[in-house]
């Protein structure tokens, strides 16, 4: 009976949402302070039964049972237990069971941790995320049922996808939907301010603590997706443009827009219509990249399902989403104007191209990424585009960026001293091209790309590097690094990190497929290596043939690597397995391909130096959004919202507000 009471849970979610997403917003036009009370109580039961929904689907994982068609497809007897749990959101309606969850907490949250924020505001808040929930509740219970019976219970199950039986799928999926739901408390802010017509900079400095979480889980899903990619599918990339991966991207990339943005709008006035459109989008990109992911108009790797009839659905609902909010804010136009001017020389200026280059950006991946849909929709065929174009125009777009990135801390608001400015960053100049001119002494064939690496990574990282100084020299103590600052400078460090892995990655990086027979060396990128056979090897629920290679620097080993060619017990699905030699400065990276003649094996071995740079960027820049969202500032109240709430009212007090 726990399957039927699960699905009986999601139907009770379902009411709760409705509820949730049509009595506080009217009660909220009305006036009424009792159907504005109907909205936390509403949010933390819904929690409550999407949280028990998921709980016994994960116990039906656990406990194997193969009555639930779900769980008969995505499991079976020799599955590990680990894996067991991961499995629960290893395919398409587990994993939308958990994309409801992570919005149920996101909600949750918002109603904790904003009591004082004016209840009109916050009824309009909880109602636009009680609509999210209320159109994949109906998606899911519709569509996507994980609960549906297969009756008699088979007695083993099909196994999970070999590629999926990995620690990265604990860890990536959740990371990234809560990036991906995220952006929706941003979203319910925009469309909140909207329908009541409070397009001040309140509401703003409320939305941003979320904004930046939410950013920042989602830049630790896309490096940990990117991670996992490397070292999982054995092909020594980190990044290949697939549709899926654009997926999770361009909300990336309009999401570091709306942060920028978000701080303009509130600071001084300015780019109101910027900031309420980018919100809009970077939720609706989220919607989009759901879309791609689980309706098939796409083929890729990471895609969940192939239902045309699912993709249907969850493209009405991004319609309504976006159409929706168009039509609010068009309808509030004539109130979005207005801000404080500026200069040409201004930092508003040079958030303005950044904000245009990150736009431009997510406009040509889509374009990219949907282009195939096109060709077909104009009868021209369907025609891929791959990595050269992405890789060429997205490098032409972000050239802007980094060129001007260090400038943007010196700049100041409304009007900048370029001399002044030009003066400070003099030396992080000098000191990049002086890196660019050695870097090709000491390496004479590294490429154009190679010398742009390390001029950038100097450029960048010495720029904020005399910001933060300048800040220690002049700025009194105990205000010399708000949170939201040291945040700045920590994320924009991770860009000068992922630069240097990026472009000297991709510029020095030495590939080489080898025929090895046993006992037989060959040389790679400066480093030997010593084949030593194959031999098999026993997992939980696969048998390997596992090689073993030696890597020799001046005649020593310095590392034994096991790679690993695995078919699984399940379906006898093949998976190649590869084994790495990590290093800071550079990763040795060995996949064990087909058996040859004679004992013979193919293998492909990399040696690619500072990739691993790229994740710590990518970590960096979270770290920043998480310590830039902590900013106490962000958590008080404006003094314009204090002063006019009636005495005793909680808006009233010097209190704190947000995440």
């Amino acid at each position: 009976m726990l399957p039927e009471l699960g699905l009986f849970a999601l139907i009770l979610a379902l009411l709760l949402a409705f509820v949730q997403c049509t009595l506080p917003i009217y009660g909220a036009w009305r006036g009424s302070a009792a159907l504005i009370s109907v909205a936390r109580p509403a949010v933390a039961g819904q929690a409550v039964f999407v949280a028990l929904a998921f709980g016994i689907l994960t116990y039906a994982f656990v406990s194997q049972d193969f009555s639930v068609a779900y769980v008969a497809q995505n499991s079976n007897l020799a599955l590990p237990w680990y894996y067991r749990f991961s499995a629960v959101w290893g395919a398409h309606e587990g994993s939308l069971l958990l994309w409801l969850l992570i919005l149920n907490i996101w909600s949750v949250a918002v109603a904790a941790f904003s009591r004082r924020l004016p209840d009109a505001l916050m009824a309009r808040v909880l109602g636009v995320l009680g609509f999210v929930a209320f159109g994949f509740l109906l998606f899911t219970i519709l569509t996507s049922n994980p609960f549906l019976r297969h009756l008699p219970a088979l007695p083993d199950g099909n196994d999970l996808n070999p590629i999926l039986q990995d620690p990265g799928l604990i860890m990536h999926p959740p990371m990234l939907y809560t990036g991906y739901v995220g952006f929706s408390v941003a979203f319910a802010f925009a469309i909140a301010a909207l329908l009541g017509g409070e397009l001040d900079v309140a509401w703003v400095r409320w939305a941003r603590p979320w904004t930046n979480v939410a950013w920042a889980f989602l830049t630790l899903g896309i490096s940990l997706g990117s991670w996992w990619a490397y070292y999982v599918l054995g092909w020594g990339g980190w990044w290949f443009w697939d549709p899926v991966e654009n997926a999770s991207f361009m909300p990336w990339l309009v999401g570091t827009a709306l942060i920028h943005s978000q701080a303009v709008t509130e600071k001084r006035g300015s780019f109101r219509a910027w900031t309420l459109l980018l919100s809009i989008f970077a939720f609706s990109l989220s919607l989009l990249g759901t879309f791609l992911v689980r309706s098939g108009v796409l083929t890729s790797v990471h895609a969940f399902a192939s239902d045309p009839k699912r993709g249907l659905f969850i493209l009405a609902f991004l319609g309504i989403v976006v159409g929706g909010s168009l039509l609010i804010y068009a309808l509030r136009a004539p109130k979005v104007a207005g801000g404080k001017a500026f200069r040409l020389l201004s930092r508003e200026t040079l958030l303005m191209v950044n904000n245009l280059m990150f736009v431009c950006a997510a406009a040509m991946v889509l374009l990219g990424t949907l282009y195939p849909l096109i060709g077909d929709a104009l009868d021209v065929g369907r025609i891929s585009v791959g990595p050269p174009y992405f890789g060429f125009m997205f490098v032409l777009l972000m050239i802007p960026v980094v060129c001007l990135l260090p400038f943007g801390p010196f700049f100041r608001w409304a009007a900048a001293d370029w001399r002044a400015t030009w003066r400070r960053l003099r030396p992080a100049l000098i000191l990049a091209v002086a890196a660019a001119v050695l870097a090709k002494l000491l390496a004479p064939t590294l490429p154009v790309r190679g010398l742009a690496g390390v001029a950038a990574t100097l450029w960048v990282a010495c720029g904020i590097a005399l910001y933060a100084l300048q800040r220690w020299r002049t700025a009194p103590r105990g205000k010399r690094y708000t949170p939201e600052m040291l945040g700045m400078i920590v994320a924009h460090f991770g860009v000068a990190l992922f630069l240097a892995g990026v472009l000297i990655t991709e510029a020095s990086s030495v590939e080489s497929d080898l025929r090895l027979a046993p006992n037989e060396t060959k040389n790679v990128g400066g480093l030997d290596f010593r084949f030593r056979g194959v031999e098999r090897a026993e997992g939980p629920n696969f048998a390997a043939d596992q090689g073993t290679i030696e890597i020799l620097h001046d005649d020593k080993v310095v590392a034994t690597l096991h790679p690993q060619k695995r078919q699984y017990s399940g379906g006898g699905q093949i998976q190649t397995k590869s084994a790495i030699d990590p290093g800071l400065f550079r990763d040795v990276y060995v996949a064990l391909g087909e058996p040859l003649d004679n004992g013979a094996w193919s293998v492909r071995i990399y040696v690619k130096p500072f990739v691993r740079w790229i994740w710590l960027g990518g970590l960096f820049m979270m770290v920043g959004g998480f310590v830039a969202a902590s900013d106490r500032r962000f958590r008080a109240l404006p003094e314009r919202v204090q002063a006019t709430a009636p005495v005793g009212s909680a808006a009233s007090q010097p209190v704190e507000v947000g995440a």
